[in-house]
Parts: structure tokens; sequence; C-alpha cells
């Protein structure tokens, strides 16, 4: 049964912190129910360390003293967690197909818990990714050079990132009709971003035009970040001249404020207009 939700006391932020925790502990429960979720999820990025790493590996050079291993294994964090953004697009497009989100707004909840809640979710998936992604990098040979207070920010660095990046999915997955859509479109977008990148060769590898984009791409700056604070690079490599990969931890930081502070608003407003509909 539908009807006119009724108001909050509550103040503003509580209301929607409150009411994004019930959403985000919605979410996390098909982790429990559909474990099937995360271990499919999961599958891809094993895939790449063992293949890049024993295949591909003895092919590809990095410049310094730096196992290949140790360089590939920060890559796919970065990959892990910006194509593991997509449970937002994806779940918000579910929930529109299946008519959840009309339930939602019979509910006397902000509008904008539902977001928040599930870009929350988003990052307890990722936290559990990179978890598992941080113990097959060990099995491979990867090591974590520097101090833990080093290696905790590291991790940091990519939560936040694919924070951001779980709200352009958000936006998405409210725009497109089905999940297999909004899969098909954060492929597009986001397969190019990963391999026009340093994730899986060093920077140096690219000339012209091609390079001065993959030093600029935010993906490459979250590895190059991941990588300095993990220690797995070598102080006889010349740093790319370019402010962004000199700053590659700030760098990133101001991408993800900028992705928030722009599809926060249109993820909301779209959402509005999507369960108006």
């Amino acid at each position: 049964m539908t009807g006119t939700p009724t108001t909050s006391t509550r103040p503003a932020p509580v209301r929607i912190a409150r009411d994004g925790w019930v959403v985000a502990r919605r979410n996390v429960i098909k982790i429990v129910r559909v474990p099937e979720i995360l271990v499919f999820v999961l599958i891809s990025p094993i895939m790449f360390v063992l293949l890049f790493a024993y295949v591909f590996g003895g092919a590809i050079d990095v410049p310094g003293d730096v196992d290949y291993k140790e360089f590939l294994v920060p890559g796919i964090f970065a990959q892990t967690v910006v194509f593991g953004a997509t449970f937002t697009g994806a779940g918000l497009a579910e929930d529109m197909q299946k008519g959840i989100i009309d339930r939602f707004r019979s509910l006397p909840m902000s509008r904008s818990a539902v977001l928040v809640g599930r870009t929350a979710s988003d990052v307890i998936y990722n936290v559990l990714s990179l978890t598992i992604m941080a113990l097959t990098g060990l099995l491979v040979g990867w090591r974590i050079r520097d101090g833990i207070l080093d290696a905790a920010l590291a991790f940091g660095v990519l939560l936040v990132f694919a924070y951001a990046i779980s709200w352009v999915m958000g936006w998405v997955g409210l725009l497109v009709p089905s999940p297999e859509v909004v899969n098909n479109a954060s492929f597009i977008v986001i397969m190019p971003l990963t391999f026009v990148s340093n994730v899986f060769v060093p920077t140096e590898s690219f000339d012209g035009p091609l390079r001065t984009f993959v030093e600029w791409n935010p993906v490459s700056t979250v590895a190059q970040a991941t990588r300095e604070l993990f220690g797995n690079t070598s102080p006889d490599v010349v740093t790319p001249d370019s402010w962004a990969m000199e700053n590659p931890v700030i760098y990133t930081l101001l991408w993800s404020v900028a992705i928030v502070a722009i599809f926060a608003p249109l993820s909301v407003r779209q959402y509005v207009r999507a369960s108006n509909r």
C-alpha cells in the first residue's frame, strides 16, 4: 500500500544516516544469502593477477629494481575497486525493475537514503574484495614494503575513489532500464580507463598524446598512489613529468571529491524523477 510518508522529526543528516544504514544493511545481507555474487565478482581480478603475473609478466619490463608482481597487484587493486563500484548501478537498476523503489517511496525515509545506503554497501563489498585480493597477492609474491600506516592509507585511497565512482554508477543505474544495460555501459567506459593506464604496464610504455592521457588518468594515479604507499616502487625510477603523477594521492582525492560533488546531486535528482514515473 502506498501513501504519503510521514515527516520525521530527526535532523536531516541523522535521518539520512539512519535510513541509509538500513538500506546498506539490506544490500549487504545479500552476501550471506547469495554468496555467489561476491564469488563471481572476485574471479575476474584473481584471473587478471594470475594471467599477467605468470603468462605476460616475463615479457613486461618494469623500470628499477621492482618485481613485476609487486608492480601489478596495486594496479589490480585499482581495477578491482573501479569495477566493484558497478554494484551500485546494477543494484539500483534491479530495484527499479522489480518495483522496490516504489516500495521505498511509501516509507517515511529520506529520498537520498537509498543512494547513500547503496553506495555505502559498495564500500563494504570493496573491503571484502580488497581483503581477498591482498591475500591472493601475498600468495603470488606481492609484499608491503613500507609501514602499516602507509598501507592503511593506500587502502583508504582505494576505497575513497571507489566510493566516488559508485555515485557515477548510481546515476547510470537510474538512467538505464536494466542491470544488463548497466553492466554493458559500465564496461564500455571502465575498460578503456583501466587498460589505457599504468595498471598493467609502466607509464613509460606509452608515447605521445596517449602517454599524456595515461599520466592524467585518475585510474593511473590511484595505482601510482598505492604503489608508492605500499613501497612497490624504486627510488631509481624517474617520476613522469606531470603534476598528477608527482602528487598521485592528492590528485586522486581531488578527483574523488569532484566526482561526488557532481554526481551525488545528479543521482538524487534522477532518483526523484525515476521514482515519480
